[in-house]
């Protein structure tokens, strides 16, 4: 939300050389931050929108998995292990990991297999185990998209600079919000573009109403977003909010739950992901036996009905002889629209124990915030969220274009030079703004390194070299 208070201009400020009020000093220290996040934010806010649409929609229109196919009802379905061995049968080489129960009647099943060097799911018609189609988890359409939003294709440094560019952005939400803020009209009138303007004074009332209603939203979008990210995420929060695997009252493996997302795709909850598994062969196990034996994916997949996993389900495969049988469903992976739902049981595959049974009410407070959070970030708790995600992300999109606009509507004709707004001298109530910068700093490390090294160049180089000055002034 670039903004700028319409009885004080740039054009003044440099003429006087001072600001008159408390509040117009204030208002230019806001802006020149909003300013300087802007400039490294927009770019990623862009792609992060871009891409998450593209998610969004790749996911309603084909499945992430590209499961929505679909098939004739055409009585019983087959046996899961007669659907399961088509699907070998189509990648010979390959090693069956994962079985996904259809959603409905009427879509296909889908089966992953693990090949030397991708994860190939195969889709297949329950009822007369046909292969329908053959695609590459890690290379398709929506894999693409995830890596460019997750890492922009740079691993661990793209996951740093995105979370960079979300840390700043809760300045950017910050200090939009105070330009925004109704000083003498009604806050209802505020929310509400003048439409009658023309020009930069239109483009400039569009961004802000937007932007005043979609900053909690955007806000929700972040925290949801950093708490995957490596080092407020995977560090702090998740780590401070895993689930406990001492509560198993079984053996631990070498594994976490993170090795369950096959190609990189994100299927296990937050709250699981760091998590150890439980391991196979001990006598542990809550007494409750698989109905039939021997234990293979058919008896699994009849034991996950009978403890009310309905309709779609995921279950992966032991892949060694300490793996564990895993059930499971969560709303983050398409498989229900109610994240209270979300339930991991894992099955000793020997005995047919159940080890561990973990629904949403075992998460911590932050753990059950993140199921249902990431479930709405991704847009899979129903048509109401595909409808507001999409608008979100066109409104993400069109803050990011505003605020450029404005900003080459207010340039000046000297090429060369970025404008940005002048620092107040004697700068009133700076110790609140400073207890402001620090709170942000303290609970997002990255943004706050990143106002450290902006405002150390700012005071060392932006306000002291002329040749460096010109440009940002």
């Amino acid at each position: 939300m670039n903004t700028i208070n319409p009885s004080f201009t740039r054009t003044e400020a440099d003429n006087t050389g001072r600001t008159d009020t408390h509040h117009s000093k204030l208002y230019l220290a806001a802006w020149r931050w909003h300013f300087y996040a802007g400039l490294y934010v927009i770019p990623f806010l862009l792609i992060l929108a871009i891409t998450g649409m593209a998610m969004l929609w790749t996911n309603t229109l084909a499945g992430r998995d590209g499961e929505r196919i679909t098939v004739v009802a055409e009585g019983q379905a087959m046996a899961v292990s007669r659907q399961a061995a088509a699907a070998m049968e189509a990648v010979p080489d390959g090693n069956l990991v994962q079985y996904i129960a259809p959603l409905s009647s009427e879509q296909a099943a889908i089966f992953g297999v693990k090949t030397a060097d991708d994860t190939l799911v195969i889709a297949v018609n329950p009822y007369t185990a046909e292969v329908l189609g053959e695609s590459s988890r890690e290379n398709g359409w929506y894999s693409l998209f995830d890596n460019i939003h997750g890492s922009l294709l740079l691993g661990t440094t793209g996951d740093r600079l995105i979370e960079i560019a979300a840390s700043l952005t809760v300045v950017l939400i910050a200090t939009g919000l105070y330009l925004w803020w109704p000083r003498k009209s009604g806050l209802l009138a505020a929310l509400i573009p003048n439409v009658r303007a023309r020009g930069r004074v239109l483009w400039k009332s569009l961004h802000v109403s937007v932007g005043a209603w979609v900053s909690i939203l955007l806000f929700v979008f972040l925290l949801t977003g950093l708490s995957w990210t490596g080092i407020w995420g995977e560090k702090l929060v998740q780590a401070w909010n895993t689930f406990p695997a001492e509560k198993y009252g079984a053996p631990q493996s070498d594994s976490l739950h993170a090795s369950m997302n096959h190609g990189g795709i994100k299927q296990v909850p937050w709250a699981l992901e760091q998590t150890p598994m439980p391991a196979s062969g001990s006598d542990a196990g809550a007494g409750e036996q698989v109905a039939e034996q021997p234990i293979d994916i058919d008896s699994l997949a009849s034991f996950a009905r009978t403890l009310g996993f309905e309709q779609r389900f995921q279950l992966n495969i032991p892949q060694d002889d300490t793996a564990v049988w895993t059930i499971s469903r969560d709303s983050m992976s398409s498989d229900s629209t109610d994240a209270t739902t979300d339930r991991t049981v894992h099955v000793d595959q020997y005995s047919g124990k159940v080890l561990a049974d973990i629904t949403f009410q075992d998460y911590s407070i932050y753990g059950q915030a993140m199921a249902a959070g990431v479930g709405f970030h991704m847009g899979t708790l129903g048509s109401w969220n595909i409808a507001l995600n999409t608008v979100f992300c066109l409104a993400v999109i069109f803050l990011c274009v505003s605020g450029v606009v404005m900003w080459w509507k207010r340039r000046p004709s000297a090429a060369g030079r970025l404008v940005a707004p002048p620092l107040p001298a004697d700068m009133p109530q700076w110790r609140g703004a400073t207890l402001c910068g620090l709170a942000i700093s303290l609970f997002f490390p990255m943004a706050g390194v990143t106002l450290l090294t902006v405002m150390a160049l700012d005071y060392l180089l932006l306000s002291r070299i002329p040749a460096v000055k010109r440009v940002f002034s």
